[in-house]
C-alpha cells in the first residue's frame, strides 16, 4: 500500500473521529434542555401544593372573619332586643340571631374541614419539596458528567484536528481537493476494494480496473468518484495463491491463425492493439486504440501472411493472446466489446510484468556467477 493510501486512510479516519466529536458536542445543550425539563416538572408539582396549601389557609380565615362578623351582628341583635316595644320585633331579632348563628356553625364546619386537608396538604407539600432536593441533585450530577464528557470530547477533537492537519500535509494537494470534494457529498473520500467491488458504493469494478488497484495504482471509483485502494494484508494465503496461479501467463501459438498485438506508439494514434488473420493466403489487420476500444480506420487486406503482408507493424510491439474469429470481430463493428478490452488490457499487464521478471533477473545472473 502507498504511503500515499495510507494518509488518506488516516486522513479519513481523523474526519470521521472529528465528525463524531462535534456531533458529540452539538449534543449537549440538547441534553442539558432534557435534563432541566425533568426537574421543571417537579419543580411544577411542589408549586401546586403550595398553591393550594395557600389557598385553603385564605379560605380558612374568610371563614374566621365571617364568624367574626356574624358574632358582632348578634352582639348588635341581643343589645337591640333589649329596647324593643312590640313582640313581632322581639321576634324579627330572634330569628335574626338564630340564622347568624347557623351562619356561625356552617363557617366552623368549613374551617375544620380545613384544617383536616391542612395535614394532607402539609404532607404533599413536604413530599415535593424532598423529591425536588433529591431529583435536583442527581440532575447537577447529571449535568456535571455531560459537562465533563464535553471536556472530554473538546480536548480529543484538539488532538484529532492536530492529526488532521499532519495528515492533509502529507497528502498531494490535487488528490486532497478530490477528496474534499467526495468526502463533501458522499461522507467519505476513499473506499478498500473488497470482493472486487467498491466498498463505498458496491459497484463492481473492471477486471482491469481492479488489477492496477491491486498493483498499486491510485484511481477512482467510476460509480461514485471515491478513492480506491486494496489492502493485500487481508489476502487469504490459500486464495491468493490460487488467484497467482490463475494469473499465470498463457503464450500464444507461433503459428496460431489470429494474433493479437500490442503498440505503444502507433504513428499520431499513441497505443494501440493490432488484430490479424490469415485465411486462403492473404491477411488482415484492424487497429484498435488501446485506452477506449475504439476502431482506428477501415480493416486492411494484403497477400500473404500478416508477417510478410504487415512487417512494419510488428516492431516494438509485445504479441498478446487472443483467437477471435473475423466474423466476431465484424460483428464488434466500430468498437471492442467492454469484455474483449478487458480481457487484452489484462494479459497487456501480465506480459509487462513477466517480460520485467525476465529483466530483473538478467540483472541478478553476472552477480550471481561473480559471488
Amino acid at each position: 500500500m502507498s504511503p500515499e493510501i495510507e494518509h488518506l486512510i488516516s486522513l479519513q479516519v481523523t474526519d470521521r473521529e472529528i465528525q463524531r466529536l462535534r456531533a458529540e458536542i452539538a449534543e449537549f445543550p440538547k441534553r442539558v434542555a432534557i435534563i432541566e425539563a425533568k426537574l421543571a416538572g417537579t419543580k411544577a408539582a411542589l408549586e401546586k401544593a403550595k398553591a393550594a396549601a395557600k389557598a385553603d389557609d385564605a379560605a380558612k380565615k374568610k371563614h374566621e372573619s365571617a364568624i367574626a362578623d356574624l358574632r358582632g351582628k348578634i352582639s348588635k341583635y341581643r343589645d337591640q332586643s333589649l329596647d324593643v316595644k312590640t313582640n313581632e320585633q322581639y321576634k324579627a331579632l330572634l330569628h335574626e340571631i338564630s340564622f347568624a348563628e347557623q351562619e356561625i356553625t356552617a363557617n366552623e364546619d368549613k374551617i375544620l374541614e380545613l384544617m383536616l386537608n391542612s395535614e394532607a396538604r402539609e404532607k404533599e407539600v413536604k413530599a415535593a419539596e424532598a423529591e425536588l432536593k433529591a431529583e435536583t441533585a442527581e440532575i447537577e450530577q447529571e449535568k456535571t458528567v455531560a459537562r465533563e464528557g464535553v471536556a472530554k470530547d473538546e480536548k480529543e477533537l484538539t488532538e484529532w484536528n492536530a492529526k488532521r492537519d499532519t495528515a492533509r500535509a502529507a497528502v498531494d494537494p490535487d488528490l486532497l481537493r478530490h477528496y474534499d470534494r467526495v468526502q463533501k457529498f458522499r461522507g467519505s473520500g476513499i473506499a478498500e476494494v473488497l470482493g472486487e467491488r467498491c466498498s463505498g458504493c458496491q459497484v463492481a469494478l473492471r477486471p482491469q480496473m481492479y488489477n492496477e488497484i491491486r498493483g498499486g495504482k491510485l484511481l477512482y471509483c467510476d460509480s461514485c468518484q471515491r478513492i480506491l485502494y486494496y489492502d493485500a494484508s487481508k489476502e487469504d494465503p490459500a486464495e491468493a495463491a490460487a488467484e497467482k496461479a490463475a494469473r499465470r501467463r498463457t503464450h500464444p501459438k507461433i503459428d496460431a491463425s489470429h494474433a493479437w498485438y500490442y503498440r505503444p506508439e502507433y504513428g499520431n494514434d499513441g497505443e494501440v492493439f493490432l488484430s490479424f488473420s490469415n485465411s486462403g493466403g492473404s491477411a488482415t489487420r484492424r487497429i484498435y486504440d488501446a485506452a477506449s476500444g475504439r476502431k482506428l480506420g477501415d480493416t486492411l487486406m494484403r497477400e500473404g501472411g500478416y508477417r510478410q503482408a504487415f512487417p512494419e507493424d510488428l516492431n516494438d510491439s509485445i504479441r498478446l493472446n487472443g483467437n477471435w474469429s473475423d466474423d466476431e470481430q465484424d460483428e464488434w463493428g466500430d468498437e471492442l466489446p467492454t469484455r474483449i478490452l478487458d480481457i487484452l488490457q489484462r494479459d497487456l499487464m501480465l506480459a509487462r510484468a513477466e517480460a520485467a521478471a525476465h529483466h530483473e533477473k538478467a540483472a541478478q545472473a553476472p552477480s550471481s556467477v561473480a559471488s
